[in-house]
């Protein structure tokens, strides 16, 4: 089971701070392959790991785990906190907003024809 938040600010803070996979496995003493585990959700990383990766990116170990984070910082950090979810098909874990929750609850108790709307306006199929 793999934390969905981590793996995507895993991803987004080493692009943005033009890391390489090699880089930030040199800085972790870990090999390329071990780091490249943790953002595609292969492995996941032990505590003080996290806490290294926290501070080579400036932020908190919540902020890492909970909230998207980029190079310029927390993204969208005024619409916290954030509920955890669980990813069925995988169990992975993913964290919303509560304009998110609300979004998706909405969704599950729309008809058929809205449903449809919906996936048509966000460009996704069917």
């Amino acid at each position: 089971m793999s934390n969905v938040q981590l793996i995507e600010n895993l991803r987004r803070l080493r692009k943005d701070h033009k890391f390489t996979q090699l880089q930030i496995s040199k800085k972790l003493n870990i090999s390329r392959q071990a780091y490249s585990n943790y953002e595609t959700g292969q492995r996941i990383p032990d505590v003080d790991t996290l806490i290294r990766l926290a501070d080579i990116y400036h932020i908190t170990l919540e902020q890492l785990i909970t909230q998207p984070c980029s190079g310029d910082g927390v993204i969208n950090e005024s619409r916290g906190p954030y509920t955890p979810g669980m990813i069925i098909d995988s169990a992975d874990t993913v964290y919303l907003t509560k304009d998110e929750i609300t979004l998706l609850t909405h969704y599950r108790n729309a008809s058929g024809d809205d449903r449809r709307l919906v996936r048509k306006v966000l460009g996704l199929s069917e």
